[in-house]
């Protein structure tokens, strides 16, 4: 824990849950049906609902519960799913369900809570000018205001992390002491502490309109909670333990300033007669305004950070665990869990402006807003007991820890779930959509896995002895001098059959070496080592290189680094050059060769393992880009397409027809062509149908 730390940990985690304040008694308020029904009870039992909802499912279960799940440092539900998968294979379901969810409601955050800002400034007199006058207006300022966050993503949460951590803990400051303000004229409103409260509005208050459906606003207190766990890995677990106290007492000390602000004024007739109003701006008097706008509108702008470098970290565990496709990951950084993904941050961002254009008002967005978590939190519910079953805690405490937080986030979800055709129905759809992606990658992985389909995977060892007698065969040309594959070697020397076959039975490749690279990220981001299995051979090579998560990965350089020190040993044999610009040059060149797979007709599997293996390698094809991954852009690439056989192959049953037979055959067509021609009468000619 260091001072630097908390300030990143501030700047980076909080923003989701830091901005609740802006909308949380706000849709409460207008959910029940507007300001006019905001009794005493009312509001007591509302802040009561949201102090307890903070406490157990926030703190309780995520700080001090949660947080204690990280693998190798890293949070969030894939990560807790790495560590307990090995107890149940049906783990798998809450893991892709959850992850998907959340990656949804990351797509949403950002526009809600820049939105929501911004609309603060609507309407507002700066000295006889006012900037906003217009919900269009709000749609171009967020839309502005959201790209410029997409683009300084590239420069790492680091640096965001010290810029966005000042502001934050001003931000927070500025929370506690507003709210602490407004409750000093009634600090009765500490009774709200008391959980009957909650309870008695939850239940038994004829003041409370919507029922139980009141925890779908309150909920949205919450939300920040999945998120403070995924980015525990970019600022460490000391840092969230050391910071949340104050985030935590500045957030309440605000939702009951603005309870009794709105219990004070619930008569008001200037405030009654405007439906949309927001009681975190309105109890701001005079100037304040001003400042609780300028500072709403950075720390939602911060608030979309948390969610954005949460999905990094999700896309990332994903990939590993095989739920995504391999995409490109951009270490900024020294720290390991400091991530970009490209391609991730380009989807949020085209995301982020369709639902601003779709959705249009914060009021409509806030209906599809927390639907999703309320289904990540549930499966992190569940994962979590496997976990603290895994970590010999007593079966009674875990069952207990998965009853009670299970109830609590069902009654939630239930909740939500009224949100659906308001709005919700958006969430679920984008959770879909990333579910069944996740689903056709790993169970496209699982059906190539099988058993009886490892015929994808042949032994170099068994084909060593034919790569040695194609390099030495003078019969045909050089292909080229080194011909590498980028290809995932494993134990055993087991690599896939479409490798070889782009060797040996497309078109032989003779080489005078033939190289099989892997290349392993190491934690350590300097990392620089290799080793070489060359198999009893002088010419098949399997290449493990050890990279730091810092280090480009240019495997061309290391590779003609390797070659060189190889030939100095005497381990290959020298590649002279007859023709080049550098004297005394002992190393070829190279060709790598990109293999794509093609599923191919002869596979024998049933109709839906195809279906979702031709999906996978469609996948494959339109998001893999090795030669961007290995730093290849200025090599020598070459894309071969190969097809994949998987299951048994049939094979073909052909008759041989002799000169009589064919004769025969070709009659009886000519017959039917025919009849085909009386059958139908716009035929001109018997050549029409022959042809």
């Amino acid at each position: 824990m260091s001072l630097a730390g908390l300030m990143i940990t501030i700047g980076i985690v909080y923003g989701d849950i830091g901005t609740s304040p802006l909308y949380v008694m706000k849709t409460i308020i207008a959910d029940n049906g507007g300001i006019n029904t905001a009794t005493r009870e009312m509001i007591m039992g509302s802040i009561s609902l949201i102090f307890w909802t903070v406490m157990l499912l926030t703190t309780v279960k995520y700080v001090l519960i949660a947080l204690q799940a990280t693998n190798h440092g890293e949070g969030g539900i894939f990560s807790l799913y790495a560590l307990v998968r090995r107890r149940a294979k049906w783990l798998i379901y809450p893991a892709l369900i959850g992850g998907a969810a959340l990656l949804a409601d990351g797509m949403l955050t950002p526009a809600v809570t820049v939105t929501t800002a911004i609309e603060g400034l609507k309407g507002i007199d700066f000295n006889g000018l006012v900037l906003v006058n217009t919900q269009q207006q709000v749609i171009i300022i967020t839309i502005v205001i959201l790209s410029f966050l997409f683009v300084i993503q590239r420069f790492g949460t680091g640096v965001i992390g010290r810029a966005f951590g000042p502001i934050m803990f001003i931000w927070f400051f500025f929370l506690g002491i507003t709210g602490l303000l407004h409750m000093a004229a009634d600090f009765s409103i500490l009774r709200a502490l008391n959980p009957y409260y909650a309870i008695k509005l939850l239940f038994f208050s004829s003041d409370n309109h919507v029922g139980v459906f009141i925890l779908g606003s309150v909920f949205l207190a919450t939300t920040g909670a999945e998120a403070l766990y995924s980015d525990v890995g970019h600022v460490g677990r000391i840092n969230i333990y050391g910071s949340w106290p104050f985030v935590f007492i500045s957030l309440m000390l605000n939702y009951f300033g603005q309870g009794v602000w709105v219990m004070n004024n619930a008569n008001n007739a200037a405030i009654t007669s405007n439906q949309s109003f927001n009681p975190f701006f309105e109890m701001l008097p005079g100037q304040w305004r001003l400042i609780g706008i300028v500072l709403a509108t950075l720390a939602a702008i911060i608030a979309s950070q948390a969610l954005i470098t949460g999905s990094y970290t999700l896309v990332s565990e994903a990939v590993r665990l095989k739920f995504f496709p391999r995409m490109k990951i951009i270490y900024p950084s020294e720290k390991h869990g400091q991530i970009y993904i490209p391609l991730v941050n380009s989807i949020l961002w085209i995301a982020c402006i369709l639902i601003i254009i779709y959705f249009r008002t914060s009021a409509h967005m806030e209906a599809a807003y927390g639907l999703a978590i309320t289904v990540t939190m549930l499966m992190t519910t569940l994962l979590l007991y496997q976990f603290l079953r895994q970590s010999h805690i007593k079966t009674v405490w875990a069952a207990l820890m998965v009853v009670f937080f299970g109830a609590i986030e069902t009654m939630f979800l239930a909740s939500s779930l009224v949100k659906f055709v308001h709005g919700g129905y958006v969430t679920a759809i984008i959770a879909g959509l990333i579910l069944l992606v996740m689903y056709i990658w790993y169970y496209g992985n699982r059906i190539r896995d099988k058993e009886e389909f490892q015929s994808a995977y042949i032994s170099l060892d068994d084909y060593k002895d034919q790569l040695a007698k194609l390099s030495n065969d003078d019969s045909l040309p050089i292909f080229s001098d080194n011909v590498v594959y980028m290809a995932k070697v494993k134990p055993g020397n087991m690599i896939k059959r479409e490798m070889l076959y782009s060797i040996l039975d497309k078109r032989p490749k003779r080489a005078k070496a033939y190289w099989f690279v892997t290349v392993n990220v190491t934690d350590d981001p300097y990392t620089a080592e290799y080793s070489v299995n060359t198999m009893g051979t002088r010419n098949v090579l399997n290449v493990q290189l050890y990279l730091g998560f810092r280090r480009e990965q240019r495997v061309n350089v290391y590779l003609r680094a390797i070659v060189q020190e190889m030939i100095e040993r005497g381990r290959i044999d020298p590649q002279p050059k007859k023709y080049t610009t550098i004297v005394g040059r002992d190393v070829g060149d190279f060709s790598f060769v990109i293999v794509q797979d093609v599923m191919s007709p002869q596979t024998q599997i049933r109709s839906i393992e195809r279906l979702i293996i031709q999906l996978r390698v469609g996948l494959q094809n339109i998001t893999s880009n090795p030669a961007s991954w290995f730093g290849l852009e200025f090599a020598d690439v070459i894309v071969e397409k190969v097809p994949l056989i998987l299951g048994k192959t049939k094979p073909l049953s052909l008759k041989y027809l002799d000169r009589d037979q064919a004769e025969a055959r070709h009659s009886q067509i000519h017959e039917d062509n025919k009849l085909k021609r009386h059958k139908v009468p716009d035929a001109k000619d018997e050549n029409e149908f022959e042809d």
